[in-house]
């Protein structure tokens, strides 16, 4: 059985061989890789089908705890995580310039998707752009939620305002106080307060039978949701568990794990949750 336990920092432990404690440090085992990951692949299940089959394949566990990517790579630089699933290129650039992680490793994208109410009152609904569904939903000041908390989700949110060449301020632009607990929270959020928000496909796909807000915006380049898996650096932590990690990453880099993350979710949503991204991933068929 997984537990999933709080913390007072809005991070969330879950894995097997974890103790029911609020720090983050408490995770037990031996040969246990240590994940620290963005939310959105932990919310749709996909880093524990990863982690099923591959302790399956090796006996070996992998724990996670979730957060946002910038909290994600912000509590490894503590050097007692072993490895990072982010998804903001500049942040995880940095992590690793500054000697915190060894090197970014393509794993899976998807793609953020604009959601709104059906009545979609900055008549977006169909546009091509982002930039230009943004601009109209600035320009007619209509509600629009943010997560605001420096997660991959919040840095793709603000790079597409700056593409757009605004700064989005106002009544109108509401930053979610909970939004550091996920895109599920926040996905709920705009659905109650009927607003618009940017939301990532997976977490679309599994709240959407329970949402009224829709897909008004989708399959802009510019919301393309790259995904990948950063080693902590073992020349700076001599400690971090680099060969296990790098054999969960290899796992999940090959043909076997990029053929589940490819078919994860298909059956039930009739169409992918994520897209394989490695070398080998990008050679299979989709």
């Amino acid at each position: 059985m997984t537990l999933v336990v709080a913390s007072t920092n809005g991070l969330f432990l879950t894995g097997r061989c974890a103790k029911k404690e609020s720090k983050v440090t408490t995770v037990a085992g031996g040969d246990q890789v240590l994940l620290a990951s963005t939310i959105g692949p932990v919310d749709s299940g996909i880093v524990a089908a990863l982690e099923d089959s591959f302790e399956k394949k090796t006996g070996v566990k992998v724990g996670h705890v979730r957060a946002g990517t910038g909290a994600a790579l912000k509590i490894a630089e503590s050097g007692t995580f072993d490895l990072v699933m982010a998804h903001a290129r500049a942040l995880e650039e940095k992590f690793i310039a500054e000697g915190f992680g060894a090197k970014r490793i393509d794993l899976m994208y998807n793609d953020f998707v604009i959601i709104g109410p059906a009545s979609d009152p900055a008549q977006i609904n169909g546009l091509q752009t982002s930039a230009g569904a943004l601009k109209k939903i600035r320009d007619t000041h209509s509600l629009f939620i943010s997560r605001g908390d420096n997660s991959g989700t919040h840095v793709a949110e603000k790079g597409l305002w700056q593409t757009a060449g605004l700064s989005p301020s106002g009544e109108w632009y509401r930053v979610y106080e909970k939004g550091f607990e996920g895109n599920v929270k926040v996905l709920k959020y705009a659905d109650e307060q009927n607003g618009y928000a940017i939301i990532d496909r997976a977490t679309y796909l599994t709240l959407k039978n329970d949402i009224v807000l829709k897909v008004l915006v989708e399959k802009d380049e510019s919301l393309l949701n790259y995904i990948s898996l950063i080693p902590v650096n073992p020349e700076r932590f001599p400690n971090v568990k680099n060969k296990l990690a790098m054999q969960f990453v290899d796992f999940c880099t090959s043909v076997e794990g990029q053929t589940i993350i490819r078919d994860f979710g298909k059956d039930k949503y009739g169409e992918p949750m994520f897209y394989p991204n490695s070398a080998v991933g990008k050679t299979l068929p989709r």
